[in-house]
């Protein structure tokens, strides 16, 4: 059967499962990523499934709903964010569980027309998965939505620097993360970042003074520097 004749959620869960490898489930949780629910199939190999079978937003749904880690990638990546709710993206972050589905539905959420309240909403949440998703999705979104304004980003500096104390892993690592990309985004944005990451790494917090020393290291590494310059004068 080929995937463009799957008619059903099942027939492709199915599939699925048919291309179970045990070898990637046991490396996928040595690189923490949970693997309960897993099968083992790489996102290069589930975005090739997605394409074949093209965005379908209630299926992707339905897809979400099995809990399992690959039809759960796969809803990610065949989901219509025009027709997503913000209810629905809320329902999705509840369940998160490890930070390769965050960073895969952060991408989704920052096409969503109200990705701006999610962001604040998913940073005030106190579980750390949803957490990061906020911070993943500045981060995200600072690459991809290229006609956000700057002050979109800018006015994030306040979100960072509120957080920039949460000591768990996948928290800290995700502000850093926003707060770097931001600082790249252009020339625009650099100065003001690197005031924040400077602000944090004078601080008295341990977690904000890592997050900030090395967001200084990158924004003031001469790659970063030229690659700025020469996006300034393209």
């Amino acid at each position: 059967m080929t995937l463009g004749l799957f008619t059903t959620t099942k027939e492709l869960i199915a599939h699925l499962k048919a291309l179970r490898n045990n070898d990637n489930v046991a490396a996928m949780t040595r690189f923490g990523i949970a693997t309960e629910t897993a099968f083992g199939i790489s996102n290069p190999d589930l975005q090739r499934i997605a394409r074949q079978i093209g965005r379908n937003h209630a299926r992707a749904l339905e897809l979400w709903q099995t809990g399992l880690r690959d039809a759960r990638m796969v809803a990610i990546y065949t989901a219509e964010p025009e027709h997503m709710t913000r209810s629905e993206a809320t329902e999705w972050a509840s369940d998160f569980n490890s930070w390769e589905i965050v960073d895969a539905a952060a991408d989704l959420f920052t096409e969503l027309e109200q990705w701006h309240a999610l962001v604040t909403q998913f940073a005030g949440d106190e579980r750390e998965y949803v957490r990061r998703a906020a911070f993943a999705m500045i981060a995200g979104a600072c690459v991809h939505n290229k006609s956000e304004p700057d002050s979109t980003f800018l006015d994030f500096f306040a979100l960072i620097e509120r957080h920039a104390t949460d000591p768990r892993n996948f928290v800290r690592k995700a502000v850093n993360w926003a707060l770097r990309n931001i600082g790249k985004r252009n020339l625009h944005c650099h100065g003001p970042a690197l005031d924040c990451a400077e602000r944090l790494a004078a601080g008295d917090n341990k977690t904000a003074r890592w997050i900030g020393r090395e967001a200084v290291k990158e924004l003031t590494s001469e790659k970063s520097l030229a690659r700025l310059r020469k996006s300034a004068t393209a």
